[in-house]
């Protein structure tokens, strides 16, 4: 590309009524600590508990230590320090559904921009459905993975209190899902193959959205990963609630990470119609069948990508990192099909899972 050209995209992106998108991992992750990177203080779980008295004490005996360099604490450190990992593993290789959907909904957990800035290079967004605004709740763009160009669309729900407002906590109006099905039209014009990465407890239910055709939004978004004449990779890395999530999800390959969720509704919009009543979230997180392993048997998902020990929330880099290396693989095998045979195999999978379920 000449540079002449390079400079117009600059000035373009540089527009104030474009996004001005960070794509730089939190310095929380970068550091291993929670998004705001103001320390080493993290957001616990309630069946985290144990653990966290445990990693309190250890820091306690630290912070003592620094202030008497007398005291002798790693025998003791060691010691809780052992105890703490056994009662975290413990939790994690038991966790019930509601368990797990308090996992994939952790504050701390890495975001779509989080795994933009870690494995995309030259990331490029490209902000508006061209037709009514633009939405911050869907980022997309062109980037390469590993050197591959690929488009990248995915569901930001904002690391703190501004991001969140500003990414309507990843709920997209119906502008957010026509500017992915722009970004597909123009993945499959150029021919690259598409990724997207699912976070979001649901479509934005609000009486704008659905005044300017929310379910028509989702319904075309659905329609076009299905006749997508290119490579599509969908990977739920936190929530992937109701049709706000199966609007990009619809993928030759769809993945999971180990603790995340993915289901038509939320296990509390589930307890509010069957039971008509808000207190019965676990009860129907346990009937939905929404965890990966679950899902996986069902034949709805292809793969899960292992969390670390106490989820993706407490080691994100590590988590990032293999996110990528899974899609990179799942590329590969799609590598040398052309656009009819991907688009042909992906609605032949989807109609499959409808005719098992007849059965």
């Amino acid at each position: 590309m000449s540079t002449i050209r390079w400079r117009v995209i600059t000035k373009l992106h540089n527009r104030p009524n474009l996004p001005q998108l960070d794509t730089a991992p939190c310095p929380g992750h970068k550091a291993g600590r929670c998004h705001n990177g103001q320390g080493p203080m993290r957001t616990y779980l309630d069946f985290e508990k144990p653990v966290a008295e445990l990693e309190d004490k250890i820091e306690e005996l630290r912070q003592l230590a620094a202030k008497d360099a007398s005291m002798t604490i790693s025998d003791e450190v060691a010691r809780l320090e052992t105890k703490a990992a056994t009662l975290l593993r413990q939790s994690y290789t038991r966790l019930t559904p509601w368990q797990k959907t308090l996992v994939a909904r952790h504050p701390n957990r890495p975001h779509c921009l989080d795994y933009i800035g870690q494995l995309i290079t030259e990331f490029t967004p490209l902000a508006g459905d061209r037709g009514f605004a633009e939405d911050s709740a869907i980022i997309g763009g062109l980037g390469r993975l590993n050197g591959r160009p690929i488009m990248l669309i995915g569901q930001e729900k904002g690391a703190d209190t501004d991001g969140r407002v500003r990414h309507n906590f990843g709920m997209a109006r119906p502008e957010g899902y026509r500017k992915a099905i722009r970004l597909m039209d123009m993945a499959e014009k150029f021919k690259l193959p598409v990724v997207t990465l699912i976070d979001t407890p649901g479509a934005y239910p609000g009486v704008g959205a659905e005044e300017r055709g929310q379910a028509e939004a989702i319904a075309r978004s659905t329609d076009r990963c299905l006749s997508l004449q290119a490579p599509l990779i969908a990977v739920i890395i936190g929530e992937g609630m109701s049709g706000g999530a199966i609007a990009l999800a619809a993928g030759n390959r769809v993945i999971m990470l180990e603790h995340a969720i993915y289901s038509v509704i939320s296990p509390e919009g589930c307890s509010s119609i069957l039971w008509r009543a808000a207190d019965k979230a676990k009860e129907a997180a346990s009937a939905m069948k929404l965890t990966a392993q679950e899902l996986l048997g069902l034949g709805i998902i292809d793969t899960i990508i292992p969390e670390p020990i106490g989820g993706a929330h407490r080691e994100p880099m590590q988590t990032i990192r293999q996110t990528g290396l899974v899609i990179e693989q799942a590329l590969i095998e799609l590598d040398g099909k052309d656009g009819v045979e991907v688009c042909k195999a992906r609605r032949e999978k989807f109609l499959d899972m409808g005719r098992k379920g007849l059965l």
